[in-house]
C-alpha cells in the first residue's frame, strides 16, 4: 500500500486494500457478502466487484461511476478487459488466474496514450480475491483510478507493469490455558540457598538417624 499512499492521487487504492485486509483478519480472504459499501464510502466511485466467468475472464458485476466516466457508458456486465487495449488483454487474463487460482493480490500500472481530444492518463488498478457464498474463489474486489482529464471517450489503457503478491493467512499466536501449558521446573535461586542433599533409602545421605536401637545381651544370674 506504500506505493499508493505516497501519491495522493491514488489514495483510493490504499483505502480499498486496507478495508479488504481489515475484513479478512486471520483468513486468506473475506467473503463477497461481507463487503459493505459504507466501509469504503470515500473510494466507492473507483471500486468494482468482479465475477469469474471462465479461465482468464471476469465481468464487472458492480462498478463505480469513475469506470463509467472512462468508458462513456454503463460498464456493469462488461468484461474487465474492456478497459484495456487489445495488446494487454492476455496479460490481464493471466493476472486474473493468479488472483482466483493462487490466490494473489495483483497491482497494475497503466497509461492511456494521448490522442485527438484525448489527453494522456496515468492509472493504477488493484485486484483482491473474495470468496463467493458457495465458498469458491470466484469474486474479486477491485479499484481503478485514472488521473488526468478524461477527454473523448471511451478510454482504454496499456499495461506498463503488473505486480503479483501471493497471499497467506497472517500468523496467529495460540494461547494455552493454565492446565494445558507445559509445566516448567522452577529454577533454584542462587545466593545463600544451599543445594539439596540426595535422598537415599528414605532419608537424606549424611543425616544422622534420629532413632537408634540399642540391644543388650547381658544375662542375669
Amino acid at each position: 500500500m506504500t506505493d499508493f499512499q505516497s501519491d495522493s492521487g491514488f489514495s483510493a487504492l490504499a483505502q480499498v486494500e486496507g478495508y479488504w485486509e481489515a475484513l479478512r483478519r486471520t483468513r486468506l480472504m473475506p467473503k463477497r457478502s461481507e463487503i459493505d459499501p459504507r466501509g469504503i464510502e470515500t473510494a466507492l466511485e473507483y471500486t468494482f466487484i468482479l465475477e469469474r466467468i471462465a479461465p482468464g475472464m471476469a465481468r464487472l458485476r458492480i462498478a463505480g461511476s469513475h469506470l463509467g466516466d472512462l468508458m462513456g457508458m454503463e460498464v456493469r456486465g462488461m468484461p474487465l478487459t474492456a478497459l484495456i487495449s487489445p495488446d494487454g488483454r492476455r496479460q490481464v487474463g493471466d493476472a486474473l488466474e493468479e488472483v482466483f487460482q493462487r490466490p494473489a493480490v495483483c497491482e497494475f500500472h497503466l497509461n492511456a496514450p494521448a490522442g485527438f481530444d484525448k489527453p494522456a492518463l496515468d492509472a493504477r488498478m488493484i485486484l483482491l480475491p473474495l470468496k463467493s457464498d458457495l465458498g469458491d474463489v470466484s469474486r474479486a474486489l477491485g479499484c481503478f483510478v485514472a488521473r488526468g482529464t478524461i477527454g473523448r471517450k471511451p478510454r482504454r489503457f496499456d499495461i506498463t507493469s503488473v505486480t503479483t503478491r501471493p497471499i497467506k493467512a497472517p500468523a496467529t499466536t495460540s494461547l494455552r490455558s493454565d492446565d494445558t501449558a507445559p509445566k516448567q521446573t522452577p529454577k533454584r535461586e542462587s545466593g545463600m540457598a544451599e543445594d539439596a542433599k540426595p535422598f537415599v533409602k528414605g532419608r537424606r545421605s549424611g543425616d544422622v538417624p534420629y532413632l537408634r536401637l540399642i540391644k543388650t545381651d547381658t544375662k542375669t544370674d
